[in-house]
This record gives structure tokens, C-alpha cells and sequence, in this order.
């Protein structure tokens, strides 16, 4: 990366234009699709848009699996996100709350928006409190800087991590990119798949 940047210095205007363009395509994406088939060393995925792409994988790629489980499962300590979704009265409806094994603690800590659906959020965070009510159940949840309060319905999804197996996915298999790449080719490049056990879509 010196050498480059050295390089990106000493060059002209258009080289360094050149050199940032480059540097912009290849911001990293969120991928969401099912697996149709395999081209060589690549994946062809379907997005949920509709698009066709292919996915080529790192030198040692990383594949995680997610399995469903329930709230039962969710203990206050836990580490837990949860993708939701705003209501009327200003409240969040978890869409799903995924739970982290304790080695993932900490990982994207905080509360920012996210691309699952419209509106929706991501939060990432300790479980303070799992309370049943008459409506229903909630999970409070506290990170640095802030605590979030979320409503769960029956519709929420809550899965877990498990280790992943490449010969798991296959054509069917539906998954999720947190970090692609996109190459000057348009195919993607990523360090790691994370795909839905059982027929599962990831909830993310």
C-alpha cells in the first residue's frame, strides 16, 4: 500500500485521478442472493434484486454458518444485533436479533442504519434485559455511547452463528456478502461467506 501511495504522489493529474477512481470501485458491498451455480473457482449468485454476479473468494476465505434458534436462547450478557425497523409511536420491531459467539464480542458495536429495508437499523449490543410482557417480548440493549430498546414479535427471526463448511454451499444456498469487492471486471471478490443452514435466508 506505500509503494502505491509513493507512486500515487509522484504521478501526474490524470494517474492520480485514475488512482482514486480505482480506489472508489472498490468500496466494499453488501451482498444479499441465492447461489445458482458455479463458473470455475467462481460462485454465480442471484442478488435479490434480480442481478446476476459472480463471487470469487480470497486466498483464505472465511465461511460462517447461521442456524436458528429462539429467544429462550438470548441471556442478559449476551453480545447480540439486531437488524429493526421504526413504528408509529417511535419504538423499534426487531426484523431479527442474531447472536454472537462470545469470541465475536464487540463487533460492530453501536446503532447506525442499515440497507435490509427501508428505514431499518442495525443494532449491536450487550442484552441488559430479555422481558416477556402482554405484547409481547422486548430486548434493551446498551452499547458505548447509547441503550436501545427493541420489540420482538413472533415474525422476528433469531438465529446464531455456527462454523461454516464450503461443501454446504451449493446451488440453493442462500447468503450474505457483509464485505464484497468489486473488481474492474464487475465480478466480486470476498473473505467471507455467510450462509443460512436448512434452507435458512440470512436475516441481515
Amino acid at each position: 500500500m506505500q509503494k502505491i501511495a509513493r507512486r500515487a504522489l509522484v504521478a501526474s493529474g490524470v494517474a492520480l485521478l485514475c488512482f482514486t477512481a480505482q480506489v472508489w470501485a472498490q468500496e466494499p458491498m453488501r451482498v444479499r442472493g441465492t447461489v445458482e451455480a458455479m463458473d470455475g473457482a467462481m460462485y454465480v449468485v442471484k442478488t435479490r434484486s434480480g442481478d446476476t454476479v459472480k463471487v470469487a473468494l480470497t486466498d483464505k476465505p472465511l465461511f460462517v454458518a447461521m442456524a436458528k434458534v429462539s429467544m429462550a436462547d438470548i441471556k442478559p450478557g449476551m453480545f447480540v444485533g439486531t437488524t429493526a425497523l421504526p413504528q408509529a409511536d417511535g419504538s423499534l420491531r426487531a426484523v431479527e436479533v442474531h447472536i454472537f459467539p462470545e469470541a465475536m464480542r464487540g463487533t460492530g458495536e453501536g446503532h447506525r442504519p442499515w440497507d435490509l429495508e427501508p428505514n431499518s437499523t442495525m443494532t449491536n449490543a450487550n442484552v441488559e434485559a430479555a422481558v416477556s410482557g402482554v405484547n409481547g417480548q422486548t430486548l434493551t440493549m446498551k452499547y458505548k455511547g447509547g441503550e436501545k430498546t427493541v420489540a420482538v414479535t413472533p415474525q422476528t427471526v433469531v438465529v446464531t452463528y455456527a462454523p461454516g463448511d464450503k461443501a454446504e454451499v451449493k446451488p440453493g444456498t442462500k447468503i450474505f456478502l457483509s464485505a464484497a469487492e468489486k473488481k474492474p471486471d464487475g465480478t466480486l471478490q470476498t473473505a467471507r461467506i455467510t450462509y443460512g443452514k436448512d434452507g435458512l435466508t440470512p436475516p441481515m
